[in-house]
């Protein structure tokens, strides 16, 4: 069985058992109750009915499969296929926000700070994925809507992170002292959400379908999608060409694993793919690359919301300093303060540090030992520094530990050893936001990019956007379209400057 899978997202049906399997039967108009019939009387079942569609997605046993394909009231039978989230990572910790809202390095890459979204409310992105808080105090106030689903709950709950961090992306509110901003930030752009995953992080083919026909139905102008999986859907590819031929814009994740396969929906002709690149607008190693890479988007290091006390945020104060503190996998959430003792690289028990914070450099031994070290030697937190320029994060793998773990660069590590004996203060306290990786993460820079340069020319055709986003990207790579970048990365103000000198599409 294939299925499609996000970066945490589950369906309205578990996978078959074994003896049976899973497809999409699409039949002939009038023809449902026949085709539920023949289900029913092969000791199969009905798993969803496809919204918008003469199909319906069952599961019945293989040795069933014969006498529905040759039922006179199917069309075609096919594997209802699996599709996923894309995002490397879970929620980690980020940089203190507390005294103002962070701009996420992917707003001013898009150019977004440059465009405002005042006509922004005349377009609605409809956000196919794992759901959305609504009670998130960056997210709370946007005219968002959505639909109840028997297998997932409501649109407004998100068991996962992963939607509402795309969410965060799209339109995270410009709250004074509060978080993050998203590319259309000031409470214009309407949101639709269809929550097709769960806790379990995958749903099928006829579920996206159905997702993707619902958004079409409540109007949206633009489907993000930051999900796929490895094999197409006839049954699919119709629904998204029936879409964009009715003006409707989807774009989806090209995939994390970093090869040339073509992940679906992205892959479809009349779906936008979008690849990853970093802060540095570098290709991002984990994105897939392939011939229908159109444009890409920022999709390393994303900081965005995640539901409301679910992320992790590092702490890291040596007297009166404030330090950034990078995250340590697998740390308790947890506080402690003591005198800054220098516990050399980590490799040794040493009880000379019992009771203090441990400062430890990086190197020679892994994360866990170290900080396995500090607390078998009476230490209650520490801080691992870096032994090459920059910041890095760690993780403890399997190894659990109870004292509270951070990270740090060369230089900040330096300036601690020059402050021994003061007080310090680390921790791993909850937050409202996280880091994500993936091109789940680039996908909603280029959502929400086309709907806000869309809102400026709403008669434009979807067709006519696409045109103008890509021939406005920022060629990166090799001169002209190319397998990792595409067209290249999407500039909000470059295609606004373009379509009010040259028209739609030109």
């Amino acid at each position: 069985m294939a299925a499609l899978v996000a970066a945490g997202i589950v369906g309205t049906a578990q996978a078959a058992p074994p003896s049976t399997t899973r497809v999409i039967v699409a039949f002939k108009p009038g023809a449902a109750s026949a085709v539920k019939s023949v289900v029913a009387a092969s000791k199969g079942s009905v798993k969803h009915e496809i919204f918008g569609m003469n199909a319906m997605a069952v599961e019945v046993p293989a040795a069933a499969l014969k006498g529905l394909e040759n039922n006179p009231n199917v069309e075609y039978i096919e594997e209802d296929v699996i599709r996923k989230p894309f995002a490397l990572t879970t929620p980690s910790t980020g940089t203190p926000y507390l005294t103002g809202q962070q701009v996420p390095y992917g707003i001013k890459q898009v150019q977004a700070d440059l465009l405002s979204d005042s006509a922004a409310g005349n377009r609605m992105v409809c956000i196919i994925d794992s759901g959305y808080d609504r009670n998130h105090e960056d997210l709370s106030a946007n005219p968002a809507t959505g639909e109840y689903d028997a297998g997932t709950g409501w649109w407004y709950t998100d068991e996962n992170s992963h939607g509402t961090h795309v969410a965060g992306t799209i339109a995270a509110i410009n709250n004074s002292g509060t978080g993050v901003v998203g590319v259309a930030a000031n409470k214009m752009l309407k949101l639709h959400i269809v929550k097709v995953f769960g806790a379990n992080g995958w749903a099928y083919s006829s579920t996206l379908t159905s997702a993707a026909n619902k958004c079409g139905a409540a109007g949206a102008n633009v489907i993000s999608m930051s999900l796929g999986g490895g094999r197409k859907s006839v049954t699919e590819g119709k629904a998204f060409d029936t879409l964009y031929n009715n003006g409707v814009l989807s774009i989806a994740a090209a995939g994390n694993d970093g090869n040339t396969v073509i992940s679906y929906p992205a892959g479809y002709n009349n779906v936008v793919m979008v690849g990853a690149v970093d802060e540095n607008k570098a290709w991002a190693t984990f994105s897939q690359y392939n011939s229908q890479v159109e444009l890409a988007g920022p999709g390393v290091s994303v900081l965005s919301t995640v539901p409301t006390g679910t992320g992790q945020e590092s702490i890291l104060t040596v007297g009166a300093a404030t330090y950034t503190a990078g995250s340590m996998e697998g740390s308790p959430v947890a506080t402690a303060t003591a005198p800054l003792a220098d516990f050399g690289i980590g490799d040794t028990v040493n009880a000379a540090v019992s009771g203090k914070v441990c400062l430890i450099q990086r190197g020679t031994v892994d994360f866990a030992t170290k900080v396995s070290n500090c607390q078998n030697s009476g230490g209650v937190g520490a801080i691992v520094y870096n032994n090459v320029a920059g910041a890095f994060g760690g993780t403890l793998g399997t190894t659990v530990t109870n004292i509270p773990s951070v990270t740090a660069t060369d230089v900040d590590g330096n300036a601690m050893k020059g402050q021994l004996g003061q007080s310090a203060t680390v921790g791993i306290k909850a937050s409202n936001y996280a880091y994500f990786d993936g091109t789940s993460m680039a996908t909603p820079h280029v959502s929400a990019v086309a709907a806000l340069v869309w809102s400026y020319f709403p008669t434009c055709t979807a067709a006519q956007m696409r045109a103008s986003l890509t021939k406005s990207a920022l060629d990166l790579g090799a001169p002209g379209r190319d397998t990792k970048y595409g067209f290249g990365l999407v500039q909000a103000k470059a295609a606004r400057d373009r379509i009010a000198s040259l028209g739609c599409g030109n």
